[in-house]
């Protein structure tokens, strides 16, 4: 059974960063982040792949970075550049196979971690 325990977030101006951490336990292939902001749906933000590949929404690229540290057993996401509209709570996921940016990809959640931006 896979159990995943976020942490990093927060309340930060506009331009800050944040690096959000999910600790892992138990075997799992593609891991990834999804934010839901109040009255919206979730959405995929970025996922990574047992062999390495990355995946991006198009409305993160170049200002969120997802890796893992295989020592701490952690996927971390760093955040730059933050915006107004990045506020939602962070969700880390994981899934057996299949990797990608769909929720149905993934069948375990974390309890989530909030990121409020605003000036």
């Amino acid at each position: 059974q896979v159990r995943l325990v976020e942490s990093g977030g927060g309340s930060v101006q506009p331009g800050e960063s944040l690096r959000l951490s999910c600790t892992v336990s138990g075997y799992t292939n593609c891991m990834g982040w999804f934010r839901q902001a109040p009255g919206k749906e979730r959405e995929g933000v970025a996922s990574m792949s047992g062999g390495g590949s990355k995946y991006y929404a198009d409305f993160v690229r170049g200002r969120f970075i997802i890796s893992k540290d295989t020592a701490k057993n952690t996927l971390d996401l760093q955040i730059n550049n933050l915006r107004t509209e990045d506020t939602a709570m962070y969700y880390c996921a994981a899934g057996p196979r299949s990797c990608g940016l769909y929720s149905r990809y993934f069948n375990a959640w974390g309890q989530g971690t909030q990121v409020t931006v605003s000036s």
